[in-house]
């Protein structure tokens, strides 16, 4: 569509019907988003002046309900696209550069003549681009140019993965112009996994991209990597009287690499006792039976964190059985449960390099100050600094998103709503 074309189809609600989907029908948050995507377009138009013909995708951020740190292990996980997104204003041509403008964010140029891994780019959203692109092609795509602006919410190490929401914003263009979406929401997710370990240098699982690729209340279980079971689920928290909220601590995860990487890998050290290289190929009653003869093997945490493992990869296939019943009490005492595995088996609310910050407990107890001590509250995503989930009643919500942001600052805590897709595109 035309770019003058396309702001007064955005000014006057031709595109509400969409946004509805995928950010709820308030008028106030139609609103804002109407004004957010105009900016985008606006932006775009400023970035790239030589093109007049655009075209918008989005794709959503996630949070995880059940299965901490289980996926790294093969197991099980149940996690949620939620209405905060990046997105993208895009113009294609044939270039044979893909070039991207992020807000706040410099300009990068992907020259597709070299596909290769580069070192100098990892840890950066080039390496992201060219990575995809590669996969693409090794796929046999015939990948164009195109240039990009993107708009992202999804705060950055929040734990509602803004990385793997990007991934499938720039998976979900490719595989819809140059592919035909023949791809697919499971294999774009596996794409920007590649991408992110082998040209991005981080080897995260595959729970984040599935979740935000697929969107709605999603059932990974991880036995089989190359070919995972997922579920999809449908299941309105609101009409059932509870608001789904995020809270940024604030915490800084700076020297916390140790800690994440600390955790898969106490992990297989258990696993290799018994010969396999995860924990979900291990016997559980033979796991519980040898913790003597592990004692002094292994260390004690690494014997606690694969107990948590057992029980969390069950519970993460109870909890997808409670949503998909409707049974909202015993979803939120598996939760409950949950949250109690990650403080005392998993370890993972605060470091133990930093002893004296620990935000997540703190916010943690806070809530449940407010709440009370039965209230659905737990630590979020990979855990050592960051956010906390929390299950809020509707009428305490506003009450709750105040005393949560005066306690780690303003706009630390997030309302959010499940997203029913994940990787779209708009116009």
């Amino acid at each position: 569509m035309k770019i003058q074309e396309l702001l007064q189809h955005i000014r006057i609600g031709g595109i509400d019907e969409k946004l509805r989907v995928l950010y709820g029908s308030d008028e106030t948050v139609l609103a804002a988003q109407r004004e957010r995507y105009g900016k985008a377009v606006q932006r775009f138009a400023a970035a790239f002046p030589q093109h007049d013909d655009v075209h918008i995708f989005s794709a959503p951020g996630r949070s995880e309900i059940g299965g901490n740190h289980t996926d790294h292990q093969h197991g099980c996980a149940l996690a949620a696209a939620v209405n905060l997104d990046a997105v993208a204003v895009v113009a294609f041509h044939d270039e044979g550069m893909i070039r991207l403008m992020s807000e706040g964010y410099g300009l990068s140029e992907v020259s597709l003549d070299d596909l290769s891994v580069k070192d100098e780019e990892k840890g950066n959203s080039t390496a992201i681009v060219r990575g995809i692109a590669a996969r693409f092609a090794q796929m046999g795509v015939k990948v164009g140019g195109f240039d990009a602006y993107t708009v992202s919410d999804v705060l950055s190490g929040s734990g509602l993965s803004s990385s793997a929401a990007f991934e499938t914003l720039i998976g979900t263009i490719i595989d819809i112009q140059y592919n035909d979406g023949k791809a697919g929401e499971i294999e774009i997710a596996k794409i920007g996994q590649y991408a992110e370990n082998v040209y991005f240098g981080k080897g995260s699982g595959l729970l984040d991209q599935m979740v935000c690729s697929v969107g709605g209340f999603v059932f990974l279980d991880f036995r089989d990597t190359d070919d995972p079971r997922v579920e999809k689920h449908s299941f309105d928290f609101e009409k059932a009287g509870y608001n789904l909220c995020i809270t940024d601590t604030r915490g800084s995860h700076s020297d916390l690499t140790d800690d994440y990487v600390a955790v898969p890998a106490e992990m297989k050290e258990v696993a290799a006792y018994f010969g396999k290289p995860y924990l979900r190929e291990v016997d559980e009653k033979a796991f519980f039976s040898a913790i003597p003869e592990l004692h002094g093997k292994v260390s004690d945490r690494a014997i606690l964190r694969a107990i948590h493992f057992f029980g969390e990869n069950r519970r993460a296939i109870q909890e997808a059985d409670a949503l998909e019943r409707g049974d909202l009490e015993r979803l939120f005492t598996l939760y409950r449960q949950s949250a109690d595995s990650s403080a005392n088996l998993l370890q993972n609310l605060y470091s133990t390099k930093k002893p004296l910050e620990q935000g997540i407990p703190l916010g943690i107890a806070v809530s449940k100050s407010f709440l009370g001590n039965d209230a659905s509250v737990r630590v979020h995503g990979g855990g050592f600094a960051g956010t906390i989930q929390a299950f809020v009643p509707l009428e305490k919500t506003d009450a709750y998103r105040e005393k949560m942001d005066a306690l780690f600052g303003g706009g630390s805590c997030y309302v959010l709503r499940i997203r029913s897709v994940g990787g779209i595109k708009i116009i």
